[in-house]
């Protein structure tokens, strides 16, 4: 993994539009919700941080850290949001190298526990997740896992 610079965003902030358009490029919230999630993390106004593996000045890789994301339990923040790692870079252990990177820059600002919603089983319990319990996805017909990281 010595080839991919992990970074958050505050070490390059001139990627925040990238990042933003990326993001929006795999899960479909608009660029602008991005933004200004982005924009309060730039300006200190939340430690809720944005994380990303770069190859070369190429994103492959990122998450972020919300209040929620979109799902009915609002007593359980910050919400692990937009994992996702480019296809052809799977395996190699980005998203997981990103998932760890998050909790303990969390941790390390005194936030804990993290928790995410996803309907993958067996990924995340590799890196320290526990499974907490389902939950309502906001108009999601089905029930969602979600997860803790103590």
């Amino acid at each position: 993994m010595e080839e991919f610079v992990f970074i958050t965003l505050r070490d390059d902030p001139s990627l925040e539009e990238t990042a933003a358009e990326w993001f929006h490029s795999k899960w479909g919230v608009p660029e602008e919700a991005y933004l200004a999630c982005m924009e309060s993390y730039l300006e200190n106004e939340t430690e809720y941080g944005w994380y990303l593996c770069l190859d070369g000045n190429k994103i492959i890789g990122g998450l972020g850290v919300i209040e929620n994301d979109f799902h009915d339990r609002k007593d359980l923040y910050p919400n692990i949001c937009a994992v996702y790692t480019e296809e052809e870079y799977r395996c190699k252990g980005i998203a997981g190298h990103l998932l760890n990177m998050a909790v303990n820059d969390l941790k390390s600002k005194g936030i804990a526990p993290v928790y995410l919603v996803t309907d993958q089983t067996g990924f995340y319990e590799r890196y320290g997740w526990q499974f907490l319990c389902m939950v309502q996805g906001d108009g999601e017909p089905e029930m969602t896992r979600m997860y803790i990281h103590p």
